[in-house]
């Protein structure tokens, strides 16, 4: 059943979810890569499959971050064609700018006066930095207990924070019962088929970046699951308009131990998810009930990929593994990307020549409380060239 392009979110019939449909053969008659590149530097130079028109005046341009081929992570995992997409060169430095870039689109075409979101923290900060630069209010709601960078940066744009006693889950069912009495703009709730479809834009540019071909391998950290869902779909939709010659892409989830409802489906042959309560480090991911999980199983099964997780231990050693090797600090969600790369590595998933292309999605001085615990303290020494030589020369060398 096909609806107009309003603020809403579920099939009246099925109560499903409602996804954004395009005229794919009219797009297919024109010359999009022409028009892709004539385009800006983000996320609006796909305009064409996104749902709603770039409003200028109120765009921070979020996309186009860079894909890094990256030589040195992959000769320690054996991979001589293994990228990084570092997403966390974004506005407010994850990959939240893409969605909600889009959804505030949104919210002004349909005259929203108020933004909101339930979060577990990224997607606050990116609400109140957008809906600020849209002139909106923003009200965001998130689980007790976040890290303190991604509250005090979320505060900086001065929206209404409210924190929940609960984790996500209920925050989120919350907010569902908020969107269905008051006429706010909840971009992961009633604005949620505009807002997940910016998440497209990371299949677009990972394309083209590579020469319009699409990787062998993608590795995505999963939290609801839309995100490993729409890049797909976007890898998908270039295929479909004839953007990209072919499409046989293997999809890999990567999870948290402390919070994998999906991986364990996976590993168990499950086809139903079971939710979990989250007890993990990487708080951008503890999602204990998965919108979109049987949908990441699916898509991992039908495209010989696999849903893994990695322990909280596993997680920085991935984080300072990406670091010490490529210069990327990433936060928690990243290094369980970078822990179950590994993984997947030492499981023989990859040929040594597969372009394999990983999601960074967030910054790590968002976590610093994951790490700071775990790496090696400064040396302290007097201000003498003895004291430099004693302490520093024989370790540096």
């Amino acid at each position: 059943m096909l609806y107009p392009l309003d603020p809403i979110y579920v099939c009246e019939r099925c109560f499903g979810p409602l996804e954004v449909v395009y005229d794919y053969e009219a797009l297919a008659a024109q010359p999009l890569r022409s028009v892709f590149a004539s385009g800006p530097r983000s996320i609006w130079r796909y305009e064409p499959l996104l749902p709603v028109d770039r409003i200028a005046e109120i765009d921070l341009q979020p996309g186009w971050s860079p894909l890094v081929h990256s030589q040195r992570l992959g000769r320690a995992l054996g991979l001589r064609q293994l990228y990084i997409k570092n997403d966390s060169v974004n506005p407010t430095w994850s990959f939240k700018d893409r969605v909600v870039g889009v959804a505030i689109a949104a919210a002004r075409r349909f005259g929203f006066e108020v933004v909101a979101c339930a979060s577990t923290g990224n997607l606050a900060h990116a609400v109140a930095a957008h809906a600020a630069r849209a002139g909106l209010r923003a009200c965001v709601f998130i689980p007790k207990g976040l890290e303190r960078g991604k509250v005090v940066a979320t505060a900086a744009y001065g929206p209404t924070i409210v924190e929940v006693e609960g984790n996500y889950d209920e925050v989120n069912r919350l907010c569902a019962e908020i969107a269905e009495e008051h006429r706010w703009a909840f971009v992961n709730v009633n604005l949620r088929p505009y807002y997940s479809e910016g998440g497209k834009t990371l299949g677009f540019e990972v394309a083209e970046q590579l020469g319009w071909r699409a990787p062998d391998h993608v590795v995505v950290p999963v939290a609801s699951g839309s995100l490993l869902v729409k890049i797909h779909k976007g890898l998908q939709e270039l295929q479909r308009t004839g953007v990209i010659p072919d499409l046989r892409t293997r999809v890999h989830g990567a999870q948290a131990a402390g919070c994998a409802p999906v991986a364990a489906a996976f590993a168990e042959g499950r086809e139903e998810i079971h939710p979990v309560k989250p007890n993990t480090i990487a708080r951008s991911l503890a999602i204990g009930a998965p919108a979109d999980g049987r949908y990441v199983l699916r898509l991992a099964r039908d495209t010989g990929g696999r849903v893994l997780a990695v322990t909280d231990e596993e997680i920085v050693e991935g984080i300072r593994l990406l670091a010490e090797t490529e210069g990327i600090f990433t936060e928690t969600a990243g290094g369980v990307t970078i822990g179950v790369l590994r993984a997947l590595a030492g499981q023989d998933a990859f040929a040594p020549d597969d372009v394999v292309v990983a999601y960074v999605t967030g910054i790590g001085l968002k976590t610093l409380e994951a790490v700071e615990t775990r790496l090696t303290p400064p040396i302290t020494i007097r201000p003498a060239l003895r004291e430099f030589e004693r302490a520093v020369l024989e370790l540096v060398g």
